[in-house]
């Protein structure tokens, strides 16, 4: 399907790209609210929880999951799971945490970078001079919202340079999670059976590492004004997964990505316009970094 112009500016493709950003940044801020004394590993298992409550029943209603499911399918999406939705988002949460979403976020939307630097060094693909120009946007970007968040009175701690690392790790696991995803889904599976067996094996590979290393939490001991941030992150996440998944089915994905890539801006303007305390600290340089950041994005996912 080609991208929608003209009449078709506001396509069913479009506005659940949209839905997707929107509900992206939603979680970001619910994640920083929800964190703030809990752990990156009680947020990814109550969203996880969330996830498998909404999209399993979904999957199985709308649809013959087990009849769609091929071993090679079955194999991708595990593999997409595993990687993108349990690794992935443990690094996201963790870097949200550690240094704020409005920070996190632009830089966890340097994911088309490490794709194409995947591409590149696995593939052989070669890089166009507005791919690299792009790349070099990513990199300009990132490096203005690590000099912000250092000399801003941050970088001590948890919240230090070292915080830095779990965006860029995550950058890392979401840029090559969708190619995982694309060979499932050219096995005949359906939007909502892919997204079900990623959810699955990502919550089941994330308890048995809970369980052999420190143990499987307890929600109760959740702080009680934090419980329900955290559900909301799990709500907004799987907004996000069938607007982006949605939108992918009946867009391209050189309109969609850079749609979805808009996220780390409406995170810094819901900042502006909601968030009043220290948690989110939204200065010049931040929103420079940002929008340079995401330029980039845009810009390596359209040349692609």
């Amino acid at each position: 399907m080609t991208p929608a112009l003209g009449g078709d500016v506001l396509s069913t493709g479009i506005l659940l790209a949209v839905l997707g950003a929107v509900a992206l940044a939603v979680q970001s801020l619910s994640i920083r609210y929800g964190t703030i004394t809990s752990d990156s590993s009680d947020a990814l298992v109550i969203v996880l929880a969330v996830n498998v409550l909404a999209l399993v029943p979904a999957a199985f209603l709308l649809g013959s999951p087990l009849e769609e499911l091929t071993l090679r399918s079955l194999a991708a999406f595990t593999a997409a799971g595993l990687l993108g939705t349990m690794v992935g988002r443990a690094m996201h949460f963790e870097g949200i945490k550690r240094i704020g979403s409005s920070r996190a976020e632009p830089i966890k939307a340097s994911q088309p970078l490490h794709a194409s630097l995947v591409a590149v060094l696995v593939l052989g693909e070669i890089v166009s001079a507005g791919h690299l120009l792009s790349m070099v946007a990513i990199v300009a970007g990132i490096a203005i919202i690590t000099y912000e968040h250092g000399s801003g009175g941050q970088a001590s701690d948890d919240a230090g340079y070292v915080g830095l690392a779990f965006p860029f790790a995550a950058a890392f696991c979401y840029g090559i999670e969708p190619t995982f995803a694309k060979l499932g889904f050219a096995e005949g599976a359906a939007v909502l059976t892919g997204l079900t067996v990623k959810t699955v094996s990502a919550g089941l590979g994330f308890l048995i590492y809970l369980w052999w290393t420190q143990g499987i939490p307890d929600p109760r001991g959740i702080e009680r004004r934090e419980f329900p941030w955290l559900v909301g992150a799990g709500v907004a996440n799987t907004v996000f997964l069938l607007g982006y998944y949605g939108a992918l089915e009946l867009e391209p994905v050189s309109l969609v990505v850079p749609l979805v890539q808009s996220s780390p801006l409406v995170v810094i303007l819901l900042s502006i316009l909601f968030v009043s305390d220290d948690l989110e600290r939204i200065t010049p340089r931040l929103v420079m970094g940002a929008l340079v950041a995401v330029g980039g994005a845009i810009g390596v996912t359209l040349l692609s």
